[in-house]
Parts: C-alpha cells; structure tokens; sequence
C-alpha cells in the first residue's frame, strides 16, 4: 500500500451537502483511489481504506498497542496491523484475534467526488464493553487486556466491587480444585486498596486478575451441585453432616449440605462457623492453606455480597476435605507426638471457654505469652494457652497475640536459613492471621482449636529463628537518615537490589521510631510489592502484615512496628525480579494517555 496522505478536517470551504450536516469531508474520491488510505488530521486520528468500490474508516489506532492502522495492509477485507498481526473485519472492526479488541467503525459516504464520515463521539455503555473485555482477558489469560480493562474500568467510576467481582465469580466457577491462589491475591489486594495512593490502586487489581486467569488457564471447570430438595434441616444437624462429610472426604456430599445451610436462610456467621469447625477438626490442614482459604473467601463476600456464597464457598470444599491433615505428618508426631499433647486440652476447651467468659483477666500477659510462644517447651505453650483462657482472656485476643508472635518469627529469621524457608514461616503468619480473622467473624470453642495448632505449628518453626535476626531496636543506630521522604527513597533503591533483607527492615523501623505517620510507609511497601512480578506468598505477606500493624498500632505501637519490619524483610528478600507485570500495566497506561509507543527514545 502507498503512504497515506493526510487530509485536514474542517479546512475544505465547501458547505456540507443536504443531509450531511453533522460530518466530517475527509477529501476527494480521487486520491484515496491514488493513494489507497488517508489519514485525518487535526481531529479524531481517522484511516480511510479504499478496497474495490468501498470506503471505510477506522480509529487509526489499533486498539491492541496503539499502532497506526494506515501503516497495515487491506486484503480480502481484513485489516491487518503489521506491529503483532492483529487482523480486522474492515466493515464491522471486529477482531479476529482476542488479545486485540475491535476498533471503532465511522460510517463513511462518497457525493460529488468527495468522502465524508460521520466522526461523532462514540455511545453505549463503556463499562458494560470493558467488563466484557475484562471476561475476555481472563478467559484467554492475556494480561496487557486485563491491565487495559481494569484502568478503564476505575478510570470510568466502576466501584472496585464490581471489577473484583467479574474475576471472583470466573474463578470460583471455571477452576476445578476450587479457591486458590489467584483467588486470594485478588482479594489480599482488595484488601488493601485503601492504604495504596490512587494509582497504584489500578496495578493491585490488576495483579489480581493475572494471577486468577494463570489459576484457571487450563483447568477443568468446576460443575455446581444444587442443595437438597428441603430445607428444612435444623442447623446443628446440617453442620454435623458437613463436618462428617469433610472428615471422610466427601466432596459432593459436604458441597450439598453447604449449599442446603445457605438456601435454608443459615446466617453468614453460622455458615462461616460450620467451614471453620470443620477446618479445625483437624490439624494445620494443607501447611495452613486451608483455613487462610476459607477467612478469603469471606472476606471477598464482605466486598462482593452475601449474594454470590452459593457460586463462591462451593470452591472451598474439595480443598477442605482433600489437604493433607497435620496429624499425618511425622513433624508432628515424632519426636514429640503433639497431637497427643494437645488432645486433653482440646478436649476441655469448651469448658474452659465457657468458665473464662465470667471472669475479667487479672494482669496483661502479652509480653509473657509471646516469649512462652516463641521458646522450645511445647508442653509450657500448652499449659500457657490454657491457663490465659481459664483467666478470661477472650479467644480473639489470645488469637492476636500468637499473630504477633509468628510475625516475629519473619521479623526474626535468618538469611542462613535456606530461602524456601521464608515460606515456611509465611505459612505460620498468614495462618495465624486467618485464625484472628475468623474467631472475631465467628468466635466458636471448635475454632479456637485453631489457636493451639498455630502455636505447635510456631514451636515447629523455632530453629528457623537459631540464630535469630535480631529486630533493628535490638541493634545499634546505623546513623543513616530518619527524614521520612529519605528513607522511603532509600527503600526504593534496596528493593532494587538482592540481599538488602536487613537494611529494608531497618528502614522500616527508623522511619517508624522517626514518628512518621504510617500510611506514607504502607503504600510505598504496596507499591514496591507491585512493582514486582510477585509471588503467591508475598501478596498474603504484604496484606497480613499491615492487619496485624493495624491491631497492634494504637494500644502497642513498639510491636506494631515489628509487623512491618517484617514486611520489609520478607518483600526484600524476593526482589528485584523482572518487573514483566509493571511493563504490561505501564503499556496500557501509556495507551490510555494516547501516546506513540513505537516513537521516540526510551525513558
């Protein structure tokens, strides 16, 4: 095809013929029959296309990276952009390639020689097109579609509900091993949209909508049962046949006796307490996995609606009755049987539950029951819960400090542990946090059951602080600045560098002692997270640690502080990687501002 020649809008003297007062002369029939494309300037980028006796017009950009359609080829009456091979049904603008979308269509007429189109600015429901767009990304797991939809959306007024929405219902629906991963970051990230500056609010959507597409692709979708004929189960009875149905590891039986609670009218709490007794039937399931699933999936339903539970909790089930059960496992038998440890106290729990209910605790215990926590006498953690909860101390409090206690254990480890070890301790974090989460949602004896894994599960971690970091209060001043606008730029160049663990934790912690306000801090840690192509555990480290900050920050700040040194810690040691994720998102940013991305140097 020839160069295309440029005509200018609104500069031709002529009037506009009967009937075509509303558009736009494009130019002499003559030269487009010369030229084959022109190009409108000084208005709407516009390419006219001349193929056979048709003229048609196109947005001159094509709507997959912005390159200028006058520079592809017309065969056939496909429009094909040559930069990555979009192609284009000329008449309609549809694509036949997903990871492009169609491009806008301008009806076009030829009187008296001259072309005209109708330019008038585009109608119809943009977030209703974007949402769909939004489908298609996750369907076709095509980031830089999920990265365009996700801005557009926000930038258009789309209530982040509503985003977080379309991809919590495709995951739930098409993954056939239920909530995952990709279901979890996208809500950790909705978590903590409000402590992320505007922008950066786009790339945890974002983020999350890649990791629930990877989730799915490939996957066999999963086919939803429907509860039993009557509802008219009583409660106690219903959560007796869950938790039978999940102890033998029957799916379709737990998944129909879940969906008859929730048609029954069951409330959300009780409905949350008959997933979370029967998580806690058993002990740590699924290296705690399961039961961060669970506390997940409520925490999406508070953002998405209660009405969406028959569609979402359904997910839960084959990985509550298939993961691997704590008790199984040789750690925590041999050689200390801690199962049979704990079995007495489990079995008078309700009982000491119910006495600590009349009674008002006599002393603070957090520093005791921390240090208690964190030694190497299972059989003193044992008699230390115990004896809290015979004193009055409520679950949901006890839960909260075993959360501060296995953050330590992140604030706290070594970097001559192996690497994969960090996870290991992450595991104890994020389920510790899930335990506090759900025993403030659905406070049960069965639950806090819960509180006693955890903390066997922490004594297991011990040697992973031997020897201990120590926490930056613990060392000297490192004379490095303490203005706060210093120290965030400082944490900047640590993430862009590998093994600055310590430095980023003591970052952290001087700004914090500095008296900084908070909020500066956690959404530049948002952002250093999402900066990054991140892994699963990083996103639950990142939203974690900043609840457990947020607990602690008004009765206990010194503690507080340790939750985001954590953070930091953790974060640092799994950065830099190759920021593939941040160049998606900055390319639909870049789209979205209009600009040339094949032009000009590199910034």
């Amino acid at each position: 095809m020839s160069n295309p020649t440029e005509a200018q809008a609104g500069t031709q003297p002529q009037p506009a013929p009967s009937g075509l007062d509303e558009w736009t002369l494009i130019g002499p029939l003559a030269t487009l029959q010369e030229q084959g494309c022109t190009v409108l300037s000084g208005g709407p980028n516009v390419a006219v296309f001349l193929t056979g006796d048709e003229v048609y017009a196109v947005d001159n950009r094509c709507p997959h990276m912005g390159f200028p359609l006058s520079k592809g080829t017309v065969q056939d009456g496909i429009l094909t952009c040559h930069w990555h091979h979009a192609r284009f049904d000329l008449r309609s603008g549809g694509t036949f390639d997903p990871f492009a979308d169609d491009v806008r269509v301008y009806p076009t007429r030829v009187v008296g020689g001259e072309v005209w189109a109708n330019l008038r600015p585009p109608t119809g429901d943009r977030a209703a097109h974007w949402k769909g767009r939004l489908q298609d990304g996750l369907e076709q797991n095509i980031s830089l579609v999920l990265a365009k939809a996700v801005l557009a959306l926000l930038r258009g007024g789309t209530p982040p509900r509503e985003i977080l929405a379309v991809a919590g219902t495709f995951g739930a629906r098409y993954r056939r091993q239920g909530w995952g991963p990709g279901l979890t970051i996208l809500t950790a990230m909705a978590n903590v949209l409000p402590h992320l500056a505007p922008d950066d609010q786009v790339f945890a959507l974002y983020h999350g909508m890649v990791h629930v597409a990877d989730d799915v692709d490939g996957q066999a979708p999963r086919f939803a049962l429907e509860p039993l004929p009557t509802v008219a189960v009583p409660p106690g009875r219903l959560k007796e046949w869950f938790r039978r149905f999940i102890e033998v590891r029957d799916v379709e039986g737990a998944e129909r006796t879940l969906l008859t609670a929730i048609a029954s009218g069951m409330s959300e709490a009780a409905v949350a307490d008959m997933l979370l007794a029967s998580c806690t039937d058993h002990y740590f399931l699924a290296g705690g996995h399961t039961l961060d699933f669970i506390n997940k999936a409520f925490e999406y339903l508070e953002i998405a609606g209660w009405s969406e539970a028959t569609t979402v909790l359904p997910s839960l089930i084959r990985g509550l009755a298939t993961g691997q059960r704590g008790e199984e496992l040789n750690s925590w038998r041999h050689p200390v049987d801690l199962v049979t440890l704990l079995d007495p106290a489990l079995a008078r729990l309700p009982g000491i539950i119910a006495a600590g209910m009349s009674r008002q605790p006599m002393s603070d215990c957090f520093a005791g029951l921390v240090q208690t926590l964190l030694d190497d006498d299972p059989a003193a953690t044992v008699a230390a819960l115990t004896a809290a909860l015979e004193d009055g101390l409520p679950p949901a409090d006890l839960s909260g400090i075993l959360t501060y206690a296995a953050a330590l254990r992140v604030a706290r480890f070594h970097t001559s542990n192996e690497f994969s070890d960090w996870i290991t301790v992450l595991h104890t974090f994020t389920y510790c946090n899930a335990l506090h989460r759900g025993l403030l949602r659905a406070p049960s004896a069965e639950l806090a059951r819960g509180i006693f894994h955890g903390a066997m599960r922490l004594y297991l971690d011990r040697f992973l602080n031997m020897p201990a970091a120590r926490l930056p209060d613990e060392r000297q001043g490192d004379g490095l600045p303490v203005g706060g606008e210093e120290v965030l730029t400082q944490l900047d160049d640590l993430f862009d560098r590998e093994q600055q663990v310590n430095p980023a934790g003591a970052a952290v912690y001087r700004y914090l002692r500095a008296g900084h306000p908070a909020g500066p801090l956690m959404a530049a840690l948002g952002r250093l997270l999402l900066r990054e192509d991140g892994e699963f555990h990083s996103y639950q480290m990142l939203e974690a640690g900043f609840r457990t900050y947020e607990a602690l920050s008004e009765t206990r700040p010194a503690e507080a502080r340790h939750a985001l040194v954590a953070v930091a810690r953790y974060l640092a040691a799994h950065s830099p990687t190759s920021r593939s994720m941040l160049q998606t998102a900055r390319t639909a940013i870049r789209l979205a501002h209009g600009e040339a991305l094949w032009e000009g140097d590199e910034a």
